[in-house]
């Protein structure tokens, strides 16, 4: 299967996740964290953490064996500065490049028990959706699992927050949400003068597949300076004859689904669109703007850049 491919299919399960919408065992003297109020450096173990489903989960201490069945969360861990403690990861994570060397244990639609068993993790980061129903199967491994599932940008903030606590490093986390909020804040400075620019994003064709205003690619086309032509919510399909009303400024499409920008006009009617005639159709990576992790500012930054080319 191609590279290219496999990013299209990571980012529609990516999205099914979306729209699919640690053993938990508290005890009344265990102090009570959430992503919100993240312990300070060197608090001791055990904790209890609120994740992204609201389960309630007692960390015992900090974890030092990780398997993540998502991409995003890879990267969240890597971003920590504490890839060495992977010890699990799926066949869909590509990003960092050593992350080929990380035992496999499954893909992220169906993680296999049995090797992440063999890997004696003591943390299990997972994510929601097509995920949900693995999650108790996980917990009888005897490792802690942690749901991290976030829907917009502060929820990104979160979930680093929520991975940075279960490592015993948040410390890490502040430095690494400061930056990202620094960057984001970077772009959004610079668009802050221009119009909001309309935009319909691409993120599946044949059929069309898109994304509302209230999902994290929404979020990011709104930090970038864009007006979603969108209105409905969650991830939805959509319709050539819908989007020909809509006629958006900018036709923005995740690169394993729209390929060549150029190609766009073949399509039937697509050649009626302005952002088609004006030359206004531009290709994201798909991993920066679907995985919800630390490398989401360099996905508002390609967005925005692709609406407003003048202010970079």
């Amino acid at each position: 299967m191609s590279n290219a491919r496999l990013a299209r299919m990571a980012a529609m399960v990516m999205v099914a996740t979306l729209v699919l919408g640690a053993l938990a065992g508290c005890t009344p003297t265990t102090p009570a964290v959430t992503p919100e109020t993240p312990p300070k450096a060197g608090s001791a173990f055990p904790l209890t953490v609120t994740d992204d489903a609201g389960r309630s989960v007692t960390l015992k201490a900090a974890a030092l064996r990780v398997v993540s069945l998502a991409p995003a969360n890879t990267e969240i861990v890597y971003g920590l500065g504490r890839f060495d403690r992977l010890v699990g990861v799926t066949t869909w994570d590509d990003y960092p490049a050593a992350v080929k060397d990380v035992t496999k244990v499954g893909d992220f639609t169906t993680p296999n028990l049995e090797a992440i068993a063999s890997v004696r993790p003591d943390l299990v980061l997972v994510t929601g959706g097509v995920q949900a129903d693995v999650v108790a199967k996980l917990e009888g491994l005897g490792a802690a699992v942690l749901v991290v599932d976030p829907a917009d940008v502060d929820g990104v903030y979160r979930g680093i927050t929520l991975v940075a606590t279960a490592l015993g490093v948040p410390e890490k986390g502040v430095e690494l949400v400061g930056g990202m909020k620094s960057d984001l804040a970077d772009i959004e400075r610079k668009v802050a003068s221009a119009s909001p620019v309309t935009c319909f994003v691409e993120i599946g064709w044949n059929p069309l597949f898109t994304a509302g205003p209230d999902t994290l690619i929404g979020d990011l086309i709104k930090r970038a300076g864009g007006r979603n032509v969108v209105t409905e919510k969650g991830y939805v399909g959509y319709s050539a004859e819908q989007l020909l009303k809509d006629q958006p400024g900018v036709y923005l499409g995740t690169r394993s689904s729209i390929g060549d920008p150029a190609a766009i006009g073949q399509r039937p009617g697509y050649g009626s669109l302005v952002a088609v005639t004006s030359g206004r159709v531009v290709a994201l990576d798909d991993n920066l703007i679907s995985r919800p992790g630390p490398r989401i500012a360099q996905g508002v930054l390609e967005i925005a850049r692709a609406l407003h080319p003048d202010s970079f």
